[in-house]
């Protein structure tokens, strides 16, 4: 937290950080029932839509809610699903689970494919045609505010600082920007959220998260199926990780193909990157992209805590939204629709208590209006399957999990109450040498392939000569401690090849490589001695996804 001291200081109403699903929701929200307030939304990517990477099958119930003709107003989506089989591979085999099978809480009526980049992109021009402002390659580097007072606002990073932080030709310094409520929209695991959560004690329990990889293929015509979903337990996560993949048939012969593997897992030796490249080679996949070409790639971290890690949203001068609060249906493997929900719900609490005369205070009735969307209900009926499934294990848990579901279905409640999550996600990882050490096999360049040529195909933009976003608290941890102890996992966890273990004169140096960073944050997230920062680079930097 800080103050604006010497910089331009911007005012507006209402600020929010992020122009994802949540945020351009809760934007639009505010300008459809209140048009003169005026609303801001600054953005990190270099364009609105450019950071956004989900699977994604959308439940519209959101979009609905928000812009009820948005069929008819054109919004970018692609089929509607056809089909939905949910399989447990092995090694060599795949059992497809009958449909009736499936608790109705997993099941999404009238699911929509959809490329979340090209839908928020969609949104920006919705919400910049009822006036607002949106403003991309902006990041959000700080919350306005002193000592223990509310937030009044945000601060920007600089541009044109070189990597020593000096200012270079062409220097611009970030701003302030004032608003009566602001609210954090910056997705799982954004850098002010955790600031807040951490300052105002917002954490109820810990959060837990996966990591998502998803890859974008061209199909031949005649291997499309349009509308065809299908998810995946078991191959190639071991029956102690958590995780499963997914296959969307998209619009224009694409294919949406990844693999989500959650970050409590305890071997120091998994890499998720290289777990998706065995993916891709089971029988059930690999047939489907032979002869196809992969054309994208990305990763990012999801939440995964569900009911029990929504934090507490309201804080002094605003509140929390979207996967910024945790809002993924996590067994559902949804996120889209309660982002657009949450959004709304913080939006009507935002504008009625700036009605009132209000501003930089707590709204008390926020975290009632968010969650009386449709979004409490629907958390609080799944909440145990993420718990057993890390307390049971993959088989057990899910077969665990499913009952659950159906006694809640049938009877209205769960008989196991509400189990807790037992320790943040980081905490799970053993030393080396508990469990037997992994290897992988070299990529054959056809479905499985290395860090470089996929990071590659995340169209990155990060200019070299800038200060570091990835901070180390103790520089010296990675090899004095996380070496011996665990291998130091950092370069198998990153998706990206940011991180490498080298040699230099015979002794060991821990090499981090910013500028191959895709902003999933999982090394802020895994990292077993909680040392490694993420916080945003210069505004504009990163991906830039196109159709993810």
């Amino acid at each position: 937290m800080a103050e604006a001291g010497s910089r331009e200081t911007l005012s507006t109403d209402v600020l929010i950080v992020g122009a994802g699903p949540s945020g351009l929701a809760a934007a639009i929200r505010c300008k459809q029932r209140h048009p003169t307030l005026s609303v801001t939304v600054v953005e990190k990517a270099a364009e609105v839509g450019g950071h956004i990477l989900s699977g994604a099958v959308m439940d519209p119930s959101g979009l609905d809610a928000l812009i009820p003709e948005w069929r008819l107003q054109g919004a970018p989506v692609g089929p509607d699903v056809t089909s939905d089989t949910y399989h447990f591979l092995t090694g060599s085999a795949d059992f497809a689970l009958p449909h009736w099978a499936m608790p109705p809480q997993l099941k999404t009526p009238d699911g929509v494919i959809v490329s979340l980049g090209n839908l928020v992109r969609w949104l920006g021009e919705q919400a910049a045609e009822l006036g607002v402002d949106i403003f991309p390659m902006t990041a959000a580097v700080d919350v306005l505010g002193g000592g223990n007072g509310p937030v009044r606002g945000i601060i920007t990073g600089d541009l044109g600082r070189d990597a020593a932080g000096n200012p270079k030709p062409g220097f611009a310094e970030g701003v302030a920007i004032e608003a009566r409520y602001t609210l954090i929209a910056e997705g799982a695991r954004g850098s002010l959220a955790k600031t807040i959560i951490a300052d105002y004690r917002l954490e109820q329990q810990p959060q837990k998260y996966g990591l998502g990889i998803k890859e974008i293929w061209q199909l031949p015509a005649d291997r499309h199926q349009p509308g065809k979903v299908d998810h995946y337990l078991g191959f190639p996560l071991d029956n102690a990780t958590a995780g499963g993949g997914f296959v969307y048939h998209a619009e224009d012969r694409k294919l949406y193909v990844g693999l989500v593997t959650y970050l409590d897992y305890a071997d120091p030796t998994l890499s998720p990157f290289d777990e998706f490249q065995r993916f891709k080679a089971h029988k059930s996949v690999a047939p489907l992209l032979a002869g196809a070409t992969r054309i994208s790639y990305g990763a990012r971290a999801v939440t995964a805590g569900g009911w029990q890690s929504i934090p507490t949203l309201a804080f002094a001068g605003g509140g929390l939204i979207g996967c910024a609060a945790g809002f993924m249906n996590a067994p559902r493997l949804k996120a889209i629709h309660n982002a657009i929900l949450s959004g709304i719900g913080a939006a009507d609490a935002v504008a009625a208590a700036i009605a009132a005369g209000r501003q930089h205070d707590v709204i008390a009735d926020l975290q009632e209006r968010v969650l009386q969307t449709g979004i409490g209900e629907e958390l609080r009926a799944v909440r145990n399957v993420k718990p057993l499934w890390s307390r049971l294990g993959t088989v057990l848990g899910a077969l665990a999990g499913g009952l659950d579901l159906w006694v809640s279905a049938l009877l209205g409640r769960s008989l196991l109450g509400t189990l807790p999550h037992a320790k943040p996600d980081y905490a799970g990882l053993l030393p080396k040498g508990l469990l037997p050490a992994r290897s992988y096999d070299r990529p054959d360049g056809k479905l499985s392939f290395d860090r470089a040529s996929s990071v590659y195909l995340a169209n990155l933009a990060h200019e070299e000569d800038q200060p570091l976003h990835l901070k180390l608290t103790d520089p010296a941890v990675p090899v004095r401690d996380n070496l011996p102890k665990y291998g130091e996992p950092a370069p198998l966890y990153c998706p990206a090849g940011v991180y490498e273990m080298a040699d230099e004169g015979g002794k060991p140096v821990f090499r981090i490589r910013a500028a191959n960073c895709v902003h999933c944050k999982t090394c802020d997230i895994k990292d077993p001695a909680q040392n490694i920062t993420w916080v945003p680079p210069e505004g504009g930097s990163g991906p830039n996804y196109s159709g993810m």
